[in-house]
């Protein structure tokens, strides 16, 4: 998976390329650890991104915790299968999607 950063004052857009597995949740987790200091919008851009496993889902899971005490995160750009596996798990109903 392969991770393009972009940042505006306080707003960072990350966009992920590639499969986000339980191989790959790690760089992703220390990714969003070491980028979100002072970031009040973390925006996911999934365009690019194949396939999110349970290892993706629970880096998304804690990087929402983590930013609903200080902003949001907001996810873009997810195609039709990875909206459906957030519908199937009920991330729907806890991610900002759009």
């Amino acid at each position: 998976m392969e991770i393009i950063k972009n940042q505006e004052n306080e707003k960072l857009t990350l966009l992920l390329e590639g499969r986000l597995d339980t191989n790959k949740a790690p760089q992703l987790e220390k990714e969003i650890a070491a980028s979100t200091s002072g970031i009040k919008e973390l925006v996911l851009d999934m365009e690019k991104l194949e396939y999110i496993s349970s290892a993706g889902l629970r880096v998304l899971l804690g990087t929402q915790k983590k930013m609903s005490g200080r902003g949001s995160l907001v996810i873009k750009n997810a195609n039709a299968d990875i909206k459906e596996i957030f519908e199937i798990t009920g991330f729907a109903g806890i991610l900002k999607i759009e």
